[in-house]
Formats: C-alpha cells, structure tokens, sequence
C-alpha cells in the first residue's frame, strides 16, 4: 500500500507541475497572439485617431492653459478636483442610476438583465443604507488622504500640472502600465485577502453581499481599501509621473469599471460582469480584473465549466444573455 501511495505522489507531482506549464504556455500563446494583433493593428488605429487627437490637441490644450491661469498659484485645488470630484461625481451619478433600480425594480427592461434571477429584487433597504455609510466613510476618511498625500509625491518626479498635455501615444502607454500594474497588485493583495488569516477579519465585511449592487464597490473594511481597493490604482500615476489629466481619466474609468463589476447586471454595450460577479457568488474563484492571472494561476477552472463563463462576453444586442445562454434546468432531487 506504502508503495503505491508512494507512486501515487509521484505521478501526481508531473501532472501538478505540466498542469502549470501548461497554464503558462497558454497565457504566453494568448498574450502572444494579442500583441501581434495589436501590432498589426497599431499603426492603422493609432493613425487614425491621433488625427482626431492632433485636431481636437489645440482645443484642450487651450482650455487647459485657461484652467491654469484661473488656478494659478492654487495648482492643488485643480489637483483636487481632477482627482477627488470629478472620479466622485462619475460614481455616485452611475451609481445612483443602479439605485433607482435596485431600490424599485424599474424601468422593468433593465431588470431583464439582472445575473443573480431573484437576488435584490429589491435590494435589503436597511442593508443598503449601512453599506452607503461604510462606502462614504471609504471615499473621503479613506481615498481622501490618500490622494492628498499622492500630491506631493507626484510633484518629486515632475509637476502633475504642468503645462503641456500628454501625447496621444504617451497617454496610450500610460493605460497600459496603468492596467497591467492593477491587474497584479489587485489580484494578489485580494488573493491574500482570502487567506483564512485575513478574510474572517477583513475581507469576509465586502462577502456579506454575494449579489452585489453597483455601490457597494468601495464597501470594505479599511484595511482593504487602502490595499487592494486603492494603491492598485494609484501606484501606476506613481510610476509614470503622470499628468493630472492623465489621472483624473484613469481614476474615471477605474471607478466606473469597479461599479460595473459589481452592478449585478450584464447590460447592452458595457463589459461583462459576470466573471466578478461569479467571485462574490463562489468566493474561490475569479480574483483579478482582467483574468489573466486567474487563468495563470488557475483561480478560474471552476469558472470556465458554468454558463456564467460563456456568458461573459460583451453584449452587442438587446436580448439578455440569460435568456439567450441559460442555465441548465435544475436536478429533481
């Protein structure tokens, strides 16, 4: 028996350690494929729109340098509202849309979209309001100081107001960098997150919602929003010295994803939600943004084997994935 136990562990450890090659190689072929494509493409894309670019350039840069002179000598106050009330003011108008339908279930043709069937219909009142509490007191007791203190560490490796405004090509990188460093800071701060030690304190406050709603994106412990809420996003400006405008449309869009990721729907046009949506319903799956290192690490099997997986593609038409991709009719026990 010792013996085959033995080989047992032995022929388990090559299909573990070809399961991870394997993983790597496919990454690597995707990873790959995409760059040749996007070099293929780049030229023509980028052409194109740095045309746009170069003749709406002279437009906001003017109104740029006006926006300067009106500041002038109170830099940080422009820094202020790129930085806090613009990304603010983008969520919490998104963000009330989703409330008005969770909250009374209309207009009936945006429920049709719902993922979780019978989830929040309505939403727990009581339940919201606490989570509102918990994410006001993220936004501005939390994020607040902390862009505050970004400030002055941006002006050490150049001013984030200075004149001139980023290229079109700069600011292309500047997306890149920006996403590639979230997408690893997020998936292992919030992987770590769910380590036994961490998530019954920590994490476990952001799971109370296993169908989450738009608003409850920012609705963490403290400690979690300042690790994995918070410096994923901020670190990648840190790196690249960016320019306020450069910031405050990364800060945008980085609100405006989080919210959809969490909006509960899978609506016409806009990303998918369904794979971080699959994250609160399981728990052990579907840790990053983009789901590269998921697929590396994985973290995504259980995942690629449900009807959520094939329905997490982006919804060109207006028939709900649901009806169109529906689950399997349940067993009868």
């Amino acid at each position: 028996m010792k013996g085959e136990a033995g080989s047992m562990q032995r022929n388990e450890k090559p299909k573990q350690e070809g399961h991870i090659w394997g993983s790597m190689r496919r990454t690597a072929f995707i990873l790959g494929s995409g760059l040749l494509l996007l070099v293929a493409f780049w030229n023509s894309v980028t052409w194109h729109l740095q045309r746009f670019w170069g003749a709406s350039g002279y437009f906001w840069q003017a109104q740029w340098e006006k926006l300067l002179s009106t500041f002038e000598g109170m830099e940080w106050m422009l820094y202020f509202i790129g930085t806090i009330q613009v990304p603010g003011l983008l969520f919490w108008s998104f963000n009330g849309l989703l409330l008005v339908v969770d909250t009374t279930g209309k207009p009936n043709f945006i429920s049709r979209y719902r993922i979780q069937v019978g989830k929040n219909e309505p939403v727990d009142a009581e339940k919201l309001r606490q989570s509102i509490r918990t994410v006001l007191f993220n936004q501005y007791m939390i994020s607040l100081p902390m862009v505050v203190l970004l400030y002055p560490i941006l002006k050490l490796w150049g001013d984030p107001c200075r004149r001139e405004l980023p290229t079109f090509h700069w600011f292309l990188l500047e997306l890149t960098v920006f996403t590639l460093i979230e997408e690893v800071l997020f998936y292992y701060s919030h992987r770590l997150l769910h380590h036994p030690t961490f998530y019954k304190k920590i994490h476990k406050k952001h799971h109370e919602w296993t169908a989450p709603v738009g608003v409850i994106s920012f609705y963490a412990h403290p400690i979690e929003h300042v690790v994995s809420n918070t410096l994923p996003v901020m670190v990648g400006p840190i790196v690249m010295g960016s320019h306020l405008s450069s910031i405050t449309m990364w800060f945008s869009l980085a609100v405006i994803i989080t919210t959809i990721s969490h909006c509960g729907y899978h609506l016409p046009f806009l990303p998918s939600p369904e794979f971080h949506d699959y994250h609160h319903l399981k728990f052990n799956q579907c840790y990053g943004v983009l789901g590269v290192l998921d697929h590396l690490h994985g973290t995504d099997t259980l995942f690629k084997q449900t009807k959520a997986y094939e329905r997490h593609i982006l919804l060109l038409g207006l028939t709900p994935l649901s009806e169109s991709i529906p689950d399997p009719p349940k067993k009868m026990e």
